[in-house]
């Protein structure tokens, strides 16, 4: 695998119904309320918008979001992204147990040059980073889920 393209799987156990879940993870430009690490999310229109997220390390990532599938029905949201990172990333919301699972797939290559020239050495912090942003994101959704 090039040092600079990431696969990332999350899951998150949450405790509403699918269709809530699905309505609240298609809302990005309200994740900021809830998720410490996106910045700012911007709707640009209908199918696309602007995300800047910042973890624990001195650093943001910019990028464009492309809607690229809205299925309710399947569960699935999925997105084209372009900037300092390009790929994809996808939420697929199921039923799991009393609640919901929500899976979070992203496949990306970094483009932020100050990234790129750290590919090697700091592959396992970025992967690091990134974990500890998936985990605050799902404990905000989750107190966001049990408040309403």
């Amino acid at each position: 695998m090039h040092p600079n393209h990431y696969r990332f799987r999350s899951l998150w156990s949450l405790p509403a119904p699918p269709a809530v879940v699905y309505a609240a993870l298609e809302r990005a430009e309200d994740y900021p309320r809830w998720w410490p690490q996106v910045r700012s999310a911007t709707r640009r229109d209908d199918g696309t918008g602007m995300i800047t997220v910042r973890s624990v390390l001195p650093y943001a990532i910019t990028f464009t979001v492309r809607e690229i599938r809205r299925d309710p029905a399947a569960g699935v949201l999925e997105a084209a992204l372009s900037g300092d990172i390009e790929g994809w990333s996808r939420w697929t919301v199921t039923a799991g147990g009393p609640g919901t699972l929500a899976r979070y797939d992203q496949e990306v290559e970094v483009r932020k040059p100050l990234l790129r020239l750290l590919s090697v050495p700091g592959r396992p912090v970025f992967r690091a980073n990134h974990a500890l942003m998936m985990r605050a994101g799902r404990r905000g959704l989750r107190r966001r889920l049990e408040a309403v």
